[in-house]
C-alpha cells in the first residue's frame, strides 16, 4: 500500500487538505487538526497530510507538557495501546487509527509513536514510520530500541545516509553493542548497493552476504524494497528481469513486475505495453491484471494534471477537463469490470463509490447493497448506503443503516465516530433532537475535537 502524493488523492480531499494548511498558517489549530484528520480518515496513506497533522498537534501541545497532562495521557493511552497491539496482528490500518487516537491526546507519546511506526511498517508506509520514529527519538533520545528502529526505517525509506548518521551516533553511545554495530554495517551495505558498488558488498561482511549467496540478487532485493525506485535503479532492474524473461518466457509474473517498474518511473505507456503483452498471451481474464491496467491509466491522468503549470493560460480549465475525463474513464471502466466480473464485490464497491461521487444515488445504492456481502467491505458499504439514503431524504432508512453499522463496528475508531456522527445528523433532520444529542455525546466523551460535536453538546447543556 504505497504512500500517496497530493496529486494522487481525490479532489475533495485535496481541497480539505488545502483548507487545513491555510488554517494551520492562521494558527487556527483545532480547525486544522479536524480537517487533516478528516482527510486521513479517507486517505490514510496520504503522507503530507499526516505530517501536517502532526505539526498542528505538536504546535497545539507546545514545547512543554505538564506532569499532570503526561499522567493523564499515559492513563488514557494504555487501553488504546493494548487494542492497537491486538489489531496489528490482523489489520495494520486499524492499528494505525488506534495510534492516532493516542496521539490526538498526546502527540509526544512515545509508545503511541512506536505503535504507529509498527503499524506503518506492516502496511508498507515507510515514510510514515520514519516520521513517528523521529518524533519518538526526539522525545526519548536515550531509547536505544527507538534509534535502532529509526535507522532501519530510514534504510527502508531509501534515506540511507540519514540512517548511517543516526546509527553512527548510536554506536558512539554504545561502542561495544554488537546489535548497533551490525545495524550500522547493514546500513553501510545498503548505501553501497544503492550506489551500484556490487564488488564492495560481495567482498564485505554485511548481513546481506550471510543471507544471500549472490550479490546481484542482493542488489535486486534491496532495490525492490524501496517504495519509490529511482530511474537508474528501475532501469537496472528492468534489464535484469528482461534477461530472466528471455530464459523463462512462460514466467508472466516477470512481465507484470517490469510493467510496475515502468509505472513507478511514470512511463505509463511502456507499462501498458507490458500489460498488453500479458493479455496477448493469456487473455484478460484476471481481475487483478484488469485493475492494474485501470490504475496505470488513472495515474496517467493524475500525472498529466500535475504537469499543468499554474502560470499556463487556462490552466485551471485544462486541469478541470482532465479531471472530468478521468472520472468518466473511471466510471466506464468500473461499469465494464462489474459486468465482466459480476461476483467481484470489490469492483462493486468501487463502482458504488464512483456512482455516489457522480450523484447517481439509486445506482450507488444498488452497488453498495451488493458489496456489503463482503465482510471486509461491509461496514464501509453500510456507511455509504446510509449516506445515499440520507441524500435522498430517506432518513428512517439512513438511521437504521447507520445503527446496523455501529452495532457491527466493535472498535471505537474514527470510522465508528463518523457513523455515530452521521446517525446524529440524520436524527436531527428527523426532529429527534434528544436522540441526536445522545449520539454526539458518545463522541464528545472520547474526542471533544471531533468535527463540531463540542459546539452541539455545549449548546445543548447551555440551553437547559
Amino acid at each position: 500500500m504505497p504512500e500517496k502524493t497530493f496529486s494522487e488523492i481525490p479532489r475533495s480531499s485535496r481541497e480539505l487538505y488545502e483548507k487545513g494548511k491555510a488554517a494551520l498558517e492562521r494558527n487556527n489549530l483545532d480547525y486544522a487538526i479536524a480537517l487533516f484528520s478528516q482527510v486521513l480518515h479517507s486517505e490514510p496513506t496520504f503522507y503530507d497530510c499526516r505530517e501536517a497533522l502532526r505539526a498542528a498537534q505538536l504546535k497545539k501541545a507546545g514545547s512543554a507538557t505538564s506532569f499532570l497532562r503526561k499522567m493523564l495521557g499515559t492513563a488514557s493511552s494504555s487501553p488504546l495501546l493494548a487494542k492497537g497491539q491486538i489489531l496489528l496482528r490482523s489489520n495494520p490500518m486499524d492499528a494505525l487509527q488506534a495510534a492516532e487516537q493516542i496521539l490526538s491526546n498526546d502527540p509526544n507519546n512515545v509508545a503511541g509513536h512506536k505503535l504507529l511506526a509498527e503499524a506503518a511498517e506492516a502496511a508498507d508506509l515507510p515514510r510514515t514510520a520514519v516520521l513517528s520514529l523521529e518524533i519518538a527519538s526526539k522525545n526519548s533520545p536515550k531509547d536505544k530500541e527507538v534509534a535502532l528502529r529509526l535507522g532501519a526505517a530510514l534504510v527502508r525509506a531509501g534515506q540511507v545516509q540519514r540512517a548511517e548518521a543516526v546509527l553512527a551516533e548510536l554506536q558512539r553511545a554504545y561502542p561495544t553493542d554488537q546489535f548497533v554495530a551490525q545495524a550500522l554495517k547493514n546500513a553501510s551495505a545498503s548505501k553501497t548497493l544503492s550506489e551500484g558498488g556490487y564488488d564492495t558488498l560481495a567482498e564485505g561482511e554485511g548481513s546481506y552476504r550471510d543471507i544471500l549467496k549472490d550479490a546481484s540478487e542482493a542488489v535486486a532485493l534491496e532495490q525492490e524494497k524501496r517504495p519509490v525506485k529511482a530511474g537508474e535503479v528501475a532501469d537496472r532492474l528492468i534489464l535484469e528481469y528482461e534477461a530472466q524473461f528471455e530464459k523463462d518466457p512462460k514466467n508472466l509474473k516477470l512481465l507484470r513486475t517490469i510493467a510496475q517498474l515502468y509505472a513507478d518511473k511514470k512511463e505509463y505507456d511502456r507499462a501498458l505495453e507490458y500489460y498488453n503483452r500479458i493479455i496477448a498471451t493469456e487473455g484478460q481474464s484476471d481481475p487483478s491484471l484488469d485493475s492494474a491496467i485501470v490504475q496505470v491509466n488513472l495515474k496517467k491522468f493524475d500525472h498529466a494534471i500535475a504537469q499543468i503549470s499554474p502560470a499556463e493560460p487556462g490552466a485551471e480549465e485544462k486541469a478541470e477537463r482532465l479531471r472530468k475525463d478521468r472520472e468518466a474513464y473511471r466510471l466506464a471502466q468500473c461499469q465494464r469490470r462489474a459486468e465482466k466480473y459480476p461476483t467481484d464485490l470489490q469492483v462493486r464497491f468501487e463502482l458504488g463509490e464512483v456512482y455516489l461521487q457522480a450523484g447517481k444515488l439509486s445506482e450507488a445504492i444498488q452497488e453498495f447493497q451488493k458489496a456489503q456481502a463482503n465482510p471486509h467491505l461491509r461496514i464501509s458499504a453500510l456507511n455509504y448506503l446510509g449516506q445515499c439514503f440520507a441524500a435522498r431524504r430517506m432518513y428512517d432508512l439512513a438511521a437504521r443503516t447507520f445503527q446496523n453499522a455501529i452495532t457491527e463496528k466493535i472498535v471505537f475508531d474514527d470510522e465508528k465516530k463518523e457513523l455515530i456522527y452521521a446517525l446524529g445528523c440524520v436524527l436531527e433532520k428527523m426532529g429527534k433532537a434528544a436522540e441526536a444529542i445522545e449520539q454526539f455525546k458518545h463522541i464528545y466523551e472520547v474526542d471533544i475535537a471531533y468535527k463540531d460535536v463540542a459546539a452541539k453538546v455545549d449548546a445543548f447543556y447551555a440551553g437547559q
